[in-house]
């Protein structure tokens, strides 16, 4: 499992409690450091059958400042990967990517059928 967060995030951190308390053995990657490329974005997105604007960070301040909500909605998968790709503040957090499974936010009994 590849575990992508941002480490500050509040929601990130409970959902690493979590895999830890359940012994998941997992990939962690830091969001920005480590900002996901378009062409792992585009499958992601894919494979997840959720839609593009489920995979931005709506309440952040750079979706705010860029003004995407007005925008969001009318981008390609194309646009939407790579403008993703360029600042993974914009991505929303934490993703969890299994063999399986696509998670985007944390839910704990989202996270509970991956660990069973």
């Amino acid at each position: 499992m590849l575990f992508i967060e941002y480490p500050k995030c509040s929601t990130c951190q409970k959902a690493k409690k979590f895999l830890v308390s359940h012994a998941v053995d997992f990939t962690d990657r830091h969001i920005v450091e480590e900002t996901p490329t378009a062409n792992e974005l585009k499958e992601w997105i894919e494979r997840s059958g959720l839609p593009i604007k489920r995979f931005f960070n709506t309440s952040g301040n750079v979706y705010k400042e860029m003004n995407l909500k007005e925008k969001v909605d009318q981008l390609t998968m194309e646009e939407a990967c790579e403008l993703l790709s360029l600042n993974g503040m914009l991505i929303k957090r934490p993703l969890l990517i299994t063999e399986d499974a696509i998670l985007v936010g944390f839910k704990e009994t989202e996270y509970e059928m991956i660990v069973k």
